[in-house]
């Protein structure tokens, strides 16, 4: 999911879901993948993400969106600010999805 750190109801919603793991005694393992703009703008319109993302199929909306959420929010957390033990954080921008499924992995022992 996307998150704004600077959005309240963004933090009520996280800590909702991590508090229902919680009360099942499940561990929360929360990945962080960042990309500069430019990175995630190009990804926007890649084959892949218009099949299975039905919103970002309207190009020029897509892309206004994007750009005006990125001035609106903050969606990169602080140093420190995440609250969660199992925590990594990856700029992804020059890496191949099978690439960071193996970096979760060994980081968390999966």
């Amino acid at each position: 999911i996307m998150w704004a750190f600077d959005e309240p109801s963004d933090w009520e919603y996280i800590n909702h879901v991590a508090e229902i793991f919680r009360e099942q005694n499940a561990e929360i393992f929360c990945v962080e993948l960042i990309a500069p703009q430019k990175v995630r703008l190009q990804r926007n319109e890649t084959e892949n993400r218009l099949r299975h993302k039905a919103s970002k199929r309207d190009l020029a909306a897509s892309r206004e969106r994007l750009i005006r959420m990125d001035q609106e929010h903050r969606f990169e957390s602080n140093p420190g600010e995440i609250p969660f033990a199992n925590y990594l954080r990856i700029d992804n921008s020059q890496l191949e999805p099978a690439a960071v499924a193996e970096m979760i992995k060994k980081k968390f022992n999966l």
